[in-house]
């Protein structure tokens, strides 16, 4: 496994207008509690205008307003997985 700086890195965009916070550092906690080993980082970034936006090293992985909704949780982990480490058994949100 990659260490520090080698591991890719998470970065949640939430509206601060629309007081997406809560939602932003759920998926953050959830996303560090799945994938402790594989990321270096979370990190949630203030943004507006209905954005809520999950990068991972700068790649757009979901997009609140293209995607039609938020994230659900479940698609989330297993298309950061599928980057991160594609061997790693999500449990119950791989069924």
């Amino acid at each position: 496994m990659a260490s520090g700086m080698d591991k890719p890195g998470v970065v949640i965009y939430y509206c601060t207008r629309c007081r997406w916070l809560p939602r932003a550092t759920w998926i953050a906690q959830e996303l560090l509690t799945t994938f402790s080993e594989e990321l270096h980082e979370v990190s949630l970034r203030p943004g507006d205008k209905g954005q809520f936006d999950v990068m991972l090293n700068d790649r757009l992985i979901s997009c609140r307003k293209t995607d039609g909704g938020f994230p659900e949780l479940k698609l989330l982990k297993q298309r950061i997985r599928d980057r991160v480490n594609p061997g790693l058994s999500l449990g119950h949100s791989d069924s």
